[in-house]
């Protein structure tokens, strides 16, 4: 009996998800399809009983439920919990369990796409939401010398900074997506991170950049966006002469983990990239 995985959030015109997972379980003769689930704020209580109802094997969470998802879980596992948001989700007969594959697949593909070790080194994390959350605290897990955290909610900002201040001994700051403070931090970082949505098609025109930053060259930009394949905020990267890099990679990293927890089998790591590059286009 073919088992249905899929994907809940709210808009999902974006993702490519579904045929990165569909290309995957083609490759390797797995009996799943991958489905989108548009799933709006106000109806993510009423919709996790549904999915298990309807003995759905498993689910990803993105924008906006990534944290908001967590209490409604059955479960979750000691990673997901210490970043405090989830992005997977398996039916375990009946129970949900949680995972989060975005904090390790980004780290995975700053090493992989962009030969960036962040141990030791200076990050600022724009976005406190889900993404950030996850960012934040794998930068500090594997030893970031310092962190700089900002959003549009200020206090979101200090609510995190306060948190991953707990885990780890990596100095922590944070500000407004407008500060002073946030344009002096990016002006002495290694590693500047796009964890907002801004710059997401169909906002192409948008960036988290604040206005007057100066990017130094040294710096290493990566933006969780992978949807224009070019975002405003890598254009001025790359026009500042700094590199860049699109959250294309984080995104097959993070499925290829979350199709492991789904299938129990390793992932068409390359399959599945080709898949999404396709479905970009």
């Amino acid at each position: 009996m073919r088992k249905i995985v899929g994907l809940i959030g709210y808009p999902l015109g974006h993702s490519v998800s579904p045929a990165m997972h569909n290309a995957a379980f083609k490759e390797l003769g797995l009996d799943y399809e991958y489905i989108p689930f548009e799933v709006e704020p106000e109806d993510l209580a009423q919709a996790l009983p549904g999915l298990r109802a309807l003995h759905i094997a498993g689910f990803n969470v993105t924008i906006p439920h990534k944290e908001a998802v967590v209490p409604l879980l059955d479960d979750v596992t000691k990673l997901a919990r210490t970043i405090g948001a989830v992005n997977t989700v398996v039916n375990q007969e009946g129970k949900l369990i949680g995972y989060n594959t975005d904090g390790p697949g980004f780290i995975e593909s700053l090493k992989e796409d962009a030969g960036f070790e962040a141990a030791g080194k200076r990050a600022v994390v724009l976005g406190a939401g889900g993404a950030g959350r996850a960012v934040a605290t794998m930068l500090a897990e594997v030893g970031a010398a310092a962190l700089f955290l900002a959003d549009l909610d200020a206090g979101k900002a200090a609510a995190l900074t306060e948190y991953v201040d707990t885990l780890s001994n990596t100095k922590c700051g944070w500000a407004g997506l407008d500060s002073l403070a946030l344009k002096t931090a990016i002006e002495q970082a290694d590693l500047l991170v796009n964890a907002t949505p801004l710059g997401m098609h169909p906002d192409v025109n948008k960036s988290p950049l604040p206005a007057k930053v100066q990017l130094p060259k040294s710096i290493l930009v990566y933006d969780l966006v992978y949807n224009p394949a070019e975002t405003k905020l890598l254009k001025t990267a790359r026009a500042a002469g700094c590199r860049a890099v699109s959250g294309l990679g984080m995104l097959v990293q993070q499925g290829a983990l979350a199709f492991t927890v789904f299938t129990g089998e390793e992932a068409p790591l390359e399959t599945m990239l080709a898949a999404a590059r396709k479905a970009l286009r």
